[in-house]
């Protein structure tokens, strides 16, 4: 069924996705990209990490990972 939604003003959200009624399909409007090396985004109580040599790479030839521009 559709919803009728009336005027709605939000100032901000700090992350997740709001939706009020239906929705077709719910696209991300903003992106980041995180390079770490290995074994740096580990969480918990006993973290054992064994690395020899850790090299990373943040070199991205591609120049833009997901385009946002037409989710308007």
């Amino acid at each position: 069924m559709p919803a009728i939604v009336g005027p709605i003003s939000i100032n901000s959200v700090g992350g997740g996705v709001v939706n009020f009624g239906d929705s077709f399909y719910l696209s991300p409007k903003s992106t980041s990209k995180t390079n770490s090396g290995s074994g740096a985004l580990n969480t918990g109580n006993w973290i054992i990490t064994n690395n020899g040599l850790s090299s990373t790479n943040p070199f991205d030839p591609d120049g833009a990972d997901q385009n946002i521009t037409a989710n308007a």
